[in-house]
């Protein structure tokens, strides 16, 4: 059902969403991936590796604008058009509020907000145009409820729920799908931690998200899948 649709991915260096990238080029998406270092054409030429010649790697900063518009433009100019946007991009900093420095909260919110702000804005005209487009962000089970440590993160994963949810509302007219996949904990890289330790050994992996996207993405397009919430099982979350 995805076969020959064009996705970007950003935050597809390493983690969740180089996963992404490989499991919606194995049911034949041909791809754009989005890093904010030169780490993105070693990941390209890794999926190129994989047997996946469709892959085109951009070193962007998706709290820029003129970075996000200029990878519509490229993406359009190598594939022709854009089926799929995957807002994966994030960062968090874990600690007591006050502890917080104003740098770290402006990076939260720059990179979860502001980049997912950014990207949806440069694909909606073209996919508009096409009345066609599914947009997906990885956002967080803390978009439903509040952590202790992690204000800036909870608040801004508030803020694209909120934002996915009006912008959903704004386009399901020209045919275009908007949702959030909302993970619990994830074995990863994230917030410098190291992926694959034994006390992550019960969390959820990479691949639990990767498939999730490729599920909300094949949906059969009179469907929108508003959002997807994934927990380990091991651990106990508040009810939202």
């Amino acid at each position: 059902m995805l076969k020959n649709q064009i996705a970007i991915v950003t935050g597809a260096s390493r983690g969740i969403g180089k996963e992404i990238a490989v499991q919606l080029a194995k049911q034949g998406v041909k791809l754009t991936i989005i890093g904010s270092s030169a780490q993105i054409s070693e990941t390209a030429d890794e999926l190129k590796n994989l047997g996946f010649p469709h892959v085109l790697p951009i070193q962007a900063d998706v709290s820029k604008e003129e970075d996000l518009q200029q990878v519509v433009k490229k993406t359009i100019q190598e594939y022709g058009h854009v089926d799929i946007l995957v807002n994966n991009a994030g960062v968090g900093f874990f600690k007591l509020t006050e502890e917080v420095t104003v740098e770290e909260w402006k990076k939260v919110f720059e990179v979860n907000v502001q980049g997912v702000f950014l990207a949806t804005k440069a694909v909606l005209p073209h996919m508009k145009e096409r009345k066609s487009g599914t947009i997906i962000t990885i956002s967080s089970d803390v978009a439903r409820y509040t952590i202790a440590n992690g204000s800036a993160y909870t608040a801004s994963k508030y803020a694209v729920q909120g934002f996915s949810g009006s912008v959903a509302q704004e386009v399901r007219e020209y045919g275009i799908r908007v949702g959030t996949i909302n993970p619990g904990m994830v074995d990863t890289y994230f917030a410098d931690s190291t992926q694959g330790v034994p006390e992550k050994k019960d969390w959820l992996k990479v691949e639990d998200i990767a498939n999730a996207v490729v599920y909300m993405a094949s949906a059969p397009k009179y469907m929108l899948i508003d959002e997807i919430v994934l927990h380990p099982l091991v651990h106990q979350y508040p009810i939202a």
